[in-house]
């Protein structure tokens, strides 16, 4: 094979696996709780026989940007939104503990408190069972409170409290299910330092227009390394009717 043509082949795929990446973060830029996915280019030796210095740049991930989205006001009562550094609990579908800031929360028939995925929302003693009540508020340390259908706002009870923690970024990955995990499938302790803010959503923390920038200088420099594949077809083309004239 030709070596520029290889050049241009592998330069090709790694944009493209870049690519997918950045189109990724810019699909989710209005996902609440969202946190943008990492990527680097990276020279990597190639394999096999041949010179050790040969190098491939390769579109390595390099782990999930963790800095806060902004907040918006919803006013819903179950919405909320950790301040400052923080985690929420849940179950992920696996049954492993994950962690989220996607404070879109919600109930389900059953009366389990769960985030906008279907992941059950933990609290110290497992899933929180929330009865029917004619209101539900949380507070600032994650306590669920309710007032019982039929009954006044004097007759308000907690009936649990969400996990709160905020365990060491650098422990930190992100799972295939989109939740936060602690390597070695350890788990986070409660920490009595993380609040939340009721009615309110942090957004995502993708910057559109410069993650559209990212995309459009990805494009171009796909097009150049097909540019690249296609002068080298050409070339090797008018080499062989060349050795065939001679």
């Amino acid at each position: 094979m030709d070596r520029s043509l290889y050049v241009a082949m592998t330069g090709a795929t790694q944009m493209m696996r870049a690519q997918s990446e950045v189109a990724h973060n810019l699909a989710n830029a209005d996902t609440v709780g969202f946190k943008a996915q990492l990527s680097a280019f990276e020279p990597l030796p190639v394999q096999g026989p041949g010179l050790p210095t040969r190098v491939n740049g390769v579109a390595q991930g390099m782990g999930v940007d963790l800095r806060e989205g902004g907040q918006t006001e919803t006013g819903r009562e179950l919405d909320v939104a950790v301040q400052g550094p923080g985690w929420i609990a849940v179950q992920g579908a696996d049954g492993s503990q994950g962690y989220t800031r996607a404070g879109e929360l919600r109930l389900t028939p059953d009366g389990l408190l769960t985030d906008a995925r279907g992941n059950l929302v933990l609290g110290d003693g497992g899933p929180i069972s929330v009865p029917q009540s004619a209101q539900i508020s949380i507070g600032a340390d994650g306590t669920v409170s309710v007032v019982p259908m039929g009954q006044g706002p004097q007759t308000i009870a907690a009936v649990g409290r969400i996990k709160l923690v905020n365990p060491p970024t650098g422990q930190l990955s992100l799972g295939s299910d989109g939740l936060m995990h602690l390597s070695g499938g350890v788990t986070a302790d409660t920490d009595p330092a993380v609040t939340l803010k009721s009615g309110v959503l942090e957004s995502s923390n993708v910057n559109p227009s410069q993650t559209l920038v990212q995309m459009i200088q990805l494009s171009r420099q796909y097009e150049l390394q097909i540019r690249a594949i296609h002068s080298a077809d050409e070339n090797a083309q008018s080499a062989t009717r060349l050795l065939q004239v001679t």
